[in-house]
């Protein structure tokens, strides 16, 4: 039971795919870093697909966006900021300078040089946005952030200015 003949050809049915599978919990229990999107999937996504929806508002809103994923996903460190964009899948994120009132930083890394290479309208305004946003929440002042693409370097450098004056908290 369970094997159904056809044309001479063998079908598994649904109950016998169940049994050969790992229980649900067993799988629900795998660290995230094993969970992972396929990076074509990933660039359809970013790189075709948003700026489709979006149109040309879509800096912006991706800026905005960023925004709103630091607000959910705030951290304490810069540290901690670099490895989110790691665990993103955003690229190699490092502190190039720091004075009182900028932070300079640069992201690197295949994933930027792979979306460079694939789009000349290419554009980290999301990364841009969650770095202002994390600042702000960290220096708890009013925080804003650029971006320069090098496109000849496959990097990108952030800088995150913030205005010690404005309090937003």
């Amino acid at each position: 039971m369970g094997k159904e003949v056809m044309n001479e050809t063998s079908v598994e049915t649904a109950s016998d795919q169940d049994l050969n599978e790992q229980p649900l919990e067993e799988k629900e229990s795998l660290p995230p870093e094993s969970k992972q999107v396929p990076v074509f999937g990933y660039d359809l996504i970013r790189e075709y697909l948003m700026s489709e929806i979006l149109g040309q508002d879509a800096p912006q809103l991706l800026y905005w966006g960023g925004k709103q994923l630091a607000r959910k996903f705030p951290l304490n460190t810069v540290e901690d900021i670099c490895g989110f964009f790691h665990s993103a899948g955003w690229g190699a994120l490092s502190q190039k300078k720091l004075s009182k009132d900028e932070s300079i930083f640069e992201l690197s890394g295949d994933s930027v040089a792979r979306r460079l290479s694939i789009n000349d309208k290419c554009h980290f305004q999301l990364e841009a946005g969650f770095l202002a946003q994390q600042f702000e929440l960290q220096k708890r002042v009013s925080s804003e952030a650029i971006e320069e693409i090098k496109k000849r370097n496959r990097k990108v450098t952030f800088i995150v200015k913030w205005d010690p004056k404005d309090s937003v908290f």
